[in-house]
């Protein structure tokens, strides 16, 4: 028998070598790019009432009060259901509260087409817009960051905070186009229809919790499970209250945030544009100017929200309220009928500082109140409304008294400089005393 020769043994190919995965981004910039796109889509509605108030005047004969009052409705029950919203996103769920919210404002800026009488528009506007936008007010952000990410949450408040400045760039020219060159009813329509829109981005991609997609928060070295349905939400929200209000820094942010809601959306987002027009600015020149503040808010707040992760949130607040009542001040004096430049410092000036007090505040919430964060930051910016909500109200009765709206520049930037005393008192929260901050003095 012959043998067969053994044939020699290849040596064996090299595994090739691994392909590096490519780490995609943590699941929270997604989520937290949804919130920012749902609280641009729905700025629309918070841009419109400054835009109403001559329409309306010329149209229906309503006083620049009745029209102030309505508005100021609209922003008292945006603050006030903030809180509660807070507590039934922990109750069913953000998407769905938010979805619902949406669903409000558009159904109550659609509503507003067809009124005749006053009352309709504080029905409409006051009550039904108001409601749906303090269902998703900064608690909302709140809830988010809060949820979604353990590093980087100043920065991260700061971008959802500008994103009513970025609806504001969005939305301000083109509704003070419409009004303008059609009538204040399409404006009204385009707001419903720009609500409506963001429901299925919110339905379809926002998720509640990290646990819901199997991660752990944005910077969290653990897994969280997640909380299991908090009951009793308008119980949750007045027992935080109850809670905070015993505390002194809880009645001075609470103070602080008031006028800043005073000097904002009372004042200036309700009253800028009338304001101008009194001097012969057109209305959309004005309104422009108003969309630019946004454009600078977008940065103002985004540094804010750097600055809070560095350096002490209180000493932030008493800077960024003493620029802005300076500011205030000054304008009665550039007002006219034409833009020019000392008025486009005064835009690039007060847009830095527009909202630039959010990521503070909401930091030294989380620094005091811990777990009741967001709901206590709700409490806040009801505050922060009903200061915006008795200027818009007071504002407009001032116009009609005075012919003027200088008193209430003078008196909103007296204001400021008091907030920004009762921002030097508050005291350093648990969580920011060994942070590693930077002192400021």
């Amino acid at each position: 028998m012959t043998q067969t020769p053994e044939l020699p043994l290849r040596a064996a190919a090299p595994a090739p070598a691994p392909v590096p995965r490519r780490r995609r981004p943590h699941r929270a910039w997604s989520v937290a790019a949804v919130t920012f796109l749902t609280l641009i889509g729905a700025a629309g509605f918070a841009s419109l009432p400054g835009l109403l108030i001559e329409p309306l005047h010329a149209e229906f004969h309503w006083s620049r009060g009745t029209i102030g009052f309505a508005v100021s409705v609209n922003l008292a029950l945006y603050g006030l259901t903030a809180p509660f919203a807070a507590a039934l996103m922990d109750r069913f769920g953000i998407r769905r509260v938010v979805a619902v919210a949406l669903t409000v404002i558009a159904v109550g800026a659609g509503l507003t087409v067809f009124m005749t009488t006053s009352w309709q528009l504080v029905l409409y506007w006051g009550v039904l817009v108001g409601l749906g936008s303090g269902s998703m007010a900064l608690a909302f952000a709140a809830t988010v960051t809060g949820r979604w990410f353990t590093a980087r949450r100043g920065l991260v408040t700061g971008i959802l905070t500008a994103a009513g400045a970025s609806g504001q760039l969005i939305f301000l020219p083109a509704l003070s186009w419409i009004v303008e060159r059609y009538d204040w009813r399409p404006a009204a329509v385009t707001v419903a229809l720009a609500a409506l829109a963001v429901v299925p981005l919110v339905w379809l991609l926002l998720r509640d919790h990290p646990a819901d997609v199997g991660v752990a928060p944005y910077g969290a070295a653990e897994f969280v499970p997640k909380p299991p349905p908090q009951r009793g939400a308008a119980r949750r929200a007045v027992r935080a209250l109850v809670s905070a209000a015993g505390t002194g820094p809880f009645w001075l942010l609470a103070g602080t945030f008031a006028i800043c809601g005073a000097t904002t959306n009372g004042l200036v987002k309700t009253h800028f544009v009338p304001a101008a027009h009194d001097h012969g600015m057109p209305m959309t020149a004005a309104a422009s100017l108003l969309a630019v503040i946004g454009v600078f808010d977008i940065a103002g707040t985004i540094a804010s929200g750097w600055f809070t992760d560095r350096f002490h949130t209180r000493r932030l607040l008493a800077t960024y309220y003493g620029l802005r009542g300076l500011s205030l001040m000054f304008l009665p004096l550039l007002l006219s009928d034409t833009v020019h430049p000392p008025m486009v410092f005064f835009i690039v000036f007060y847009g830095l500082d527009w909202v630039a007090t959010v990521p503070p505040t909401l930091a030294l919430c989380r620094e005091h109140y811990g777990d009741d964060a967001a709901i206590v930051f709700g409490w806040v910016l009801a505050a922060h409304q009903v200061g915006a909500a008795l200027i818009a109200f007071l504002g407009g009765l001032a116009r009609d008294a005075f012919g003027t709206y200088n008193p209430v520049w003078y008196a909103s930037g007296a204001l400021c400089a008091v907030a920004a005393l009762m921002a030097l008192v508050i005291r350093q929260g648990r969580e920011g005393a060994g942070d590693g901050r930077v002192a400021a003095g």
